[in-house]
């Protein structure tokens, strides 16, 4: 069933499926599911559910209604130094970050048809952390130094992992277990670096490279969060081309898509999210590697989205944040439980797909 609305100057076309509604101007669409939307809704609301509790505790307990109070304006002196100055900038990167993570974990998927493909699985998040920690040990230098070094040890890497798996054309298994190699070589070189760094750097180096937002500040995540817009906005003018990807290459070919400079495209993107993330808050991982699938799930979709995978994120560091800093014996790194969450969810993963192949 479809509806045409009259618009001034710019008629526009909405279509009705059983679940979906697609909107239509001139040459471009908009797809829009109703169980995607849902599953955005609540996840956005449990999002901001965690985000308020999380700045209401600490060692200085606030209530709901101060923290509502100080982000409103309304509070002075000690609360609003607690909520906006010192919580708000590490619960706001846990949005920002986990979605950035979220979007970049579904591209990989996609392009490489496979659950497991993620950037941190097959090494480029810990390219971008060696690209990092040889600007900050070697150079130092700002955040933007920083995310450049990592953007640049990413690009570096998925060009390496890309070479090497290369064997008239690259298949998603190979490039995942040449990922794998490629990214036991690296954390290899990134310890030797903290090693023979001296100790007062090596030490902040070692605590960043366990993926932490304890020191993250409002520039960075204002800086980190333009960037990785700009990104997003850029990734979703890729997103129907990627989808086409999922149905085989020569079925997009076939369909006017430019396969290489796509995949080129969305590769790049996916790093460049991941560096972003890395520069701030050093490797933090297999949120990337959980929440597309996860994701999925929940908005029964046939493929991977980049959208609802970007809510998923958030939540997921958002969740994983909150865990580290206020139920464990001492606050810890939030890579240090997106690890131990991702293992377990790894392991399952595995153990499916094992039995996917017998």
């Amino acid at each position: 069933m479809s509806t045409d609305l009259r618009m001034p100057g710019r008629p526009t076309r909405v279509s009705f499926g059983r679940r979906t509604a697609i909107l239509r101007s001139g040459r471009a669409s908009v797809r829009i599911d109703a169980r995607s939307v849902a599953v955005c809704t609540a996840v956005a609301l449990a999002v901001m559910v965690i985000a308020l509790i999380t700045l209401a505790s600490g060692t200085y307990q606030l209530s709901l209604g101060q923290v509502v109070s100080a982000l409103a304006g309304r509070e002075r002196g000690l609360v609003h130094d607690v909520v906006v100055e010192w919580r708000l900038p590490q619960v706001a990167a846990t949005v920002v970050f986990g979605a950035a993570l979220g979007v970049s974990g579904a591209i990989f998927q996609s392009l490489m048809r496979n659950p497991l493909a993620s950037p941190d699985v097959i090494g480029f998040s810990t390219g971008s952390y060696t690209g990092a920690l040889i600007v900050v040990l070697v150079v130092g230098g700002s955040y933007a130094t920083v995310a450049l070094g990592a953007l640049a040890g990413g690009i570096v890497t998925a060009l390496a992992v890309y070479l090497f798996a290369y064997r008239q054309g690259v298949q998603g298994f190979r490039l995942i277990i040449v990922g794998i190699a490629v990214s036991a070589m690296l954390a290899s070189v990134n310890t030797w670096l903290v090693l023979k760094a001296d100790l007062e750097v090596a030490i902040a180096a070692a605590a960043w490279g366990a993926g932490s937002l304890n020191a993250v500040t409002w520039n960075q995540v204002a800086v980190g969060g333009a960037v990785i817009l700009v990104l997003l906005v850029l990734t979703a003018s890729l997103s129907r081309p990627m989808r086409q990807m999922e149905l085989g290459d020569d079925t997009a070919a076939s369909q006017g898509v430019m396969i290489g400079t796509a995949r080129l495209g969305l590769i790049i993107l996916g790093v460049a999210l991941t560096a972003t993330v890395t520069a701030a808050a050093g490797p933090i991982a297999f949120v990337a590697l959980a929440t597309p699938q996860i994701a999925r799930r929940l908005t029964g979709t046939p493929g991977i989205t980049l959208v609802p995978a970007a809510f998923v994120g958030a939540l997921l560091l958002a969740a994983a944040n909150f865990v580290a800093q206020h139920l464990t014996p001492t606050p810890l790194p939030v890579g240090v439980v997106t690890v131990m969450i991702g293992g377990t969810y790894l392991g399952w993963l595995l153990f499916v797909e094992a039995r996917r192949r017998l």
